[in-house]
């Protein structure tokens, strides 16, 4: 019962009832009244529920502005709302997935999808003070692209999505934050430092079950993550790495050189 609800709320395709959804599961999985019962078969999703728009298109191609006028401002927000919206699917589909972990494992990426859900909130809310919405730019696929590829694999999953794409915000979060503060958007700040904040203990969730999906499978994690760094070509970071948010997360120094190639 449990996993079709978690597949069921991956599905539904409208934000607001896609968390009132997701609220209720979380709900009833802490007060134990669903089921962990393994399913037959787990199925791939290619498209997760996601509303019509915005509009999916190559990241090269998705809006970019200067931050010094309110329209900057609007497309930094929309991507980043964006990618929140993206991740409480990313993080049901870990707990989907996946069915033969300890329960400690769904409590994680339940909790995970609870405070993603809120971060595009507050987000899509603050797109509603400046006159703009969720939908309204284009946007693009790479994160859930990442999660289909690596749907067969918990090592590379945790690994690739979580360690990697998802953690790049730890990087670039402080920048953004420094030039909102720069043109006085305080709000703006205001929401990105919650986000950051909750976002090492996300990505320190994927370090955690990362190593416990290598002990099961008897290979060393470091060695592991940095062999799928170059396997698919990804993780590469374009600016300076957050180091002590990165070492709040779980990673080594190894892995953070890596990771600047």
């Amino acid at each position: 019962m449990f996993f079709s609800q978690v597949k069921q709320v991956i599905l539904e395709n409208d934000p607001q009832h896609k968390i009132r959804m997701l609220h209720d599961l979380h709900a009833r999985f802490t007060a134990a009244e669903l089921a962990l019962t393994k399913q037959d078969s787990v199925d791939s999703i290619p498209i997760p529920g996601r509303p019509q728009q915005p509009e999916l298109v190559h990241p090269s191609q998705v809006a970019r502005r200067k931050l010094s006028s309110e329209q900057g401002r609007i497309a930094l927000i929309h991507a980043v709302c964006h990618i929140e919206f993206n991740a409480i699917n990313l993080a049901l589909d870990a707990a989907y997935r996946f069915q033969d972990m300890p329960i400690d494992y769904y409590r994680d990426w339940l909790r995970v999808a609870a405070e993603e859900a809120k971060h595009f909130s507050l987000l899509a809310a603050r797109l509603r003070q400046l006159g703009s919405a969720y939908g309204d730019l284009t946007a693009h696929n790479g994160l859930w692209e990442m999660a289909v590829k690596t749907q067969s694999s918990l090592v590379e999953r945790m690994a690739l999505v979580p360690r990697v794409l998802e953690a790049r915000g730890l990087d670039v979060t402080p920048g953004m934050i420094e030039r909102l503060q720069a043109v006085d958007d305080l709000e703006t700040v205001r929401i990105l430092t919650i986000i950051l904040a909750d976002e090492i203990g996300h990505v320190e969730v994927g370090t955690r079950w990362f190593k416990y999906a290598c002990q099961q499978a008897d290979c060393d994690p470091q060695a592991t993550f940095i062999q799928l760094l170059q396997q698919y070509e990804v993780g590469y970071a374009k600016g300076p790495l957050h180091i002590q948010a990165r070492q709040q997360a779980g990673f080594s120094e190894a892995e953070m050189n890596a990771l600047t190639g």
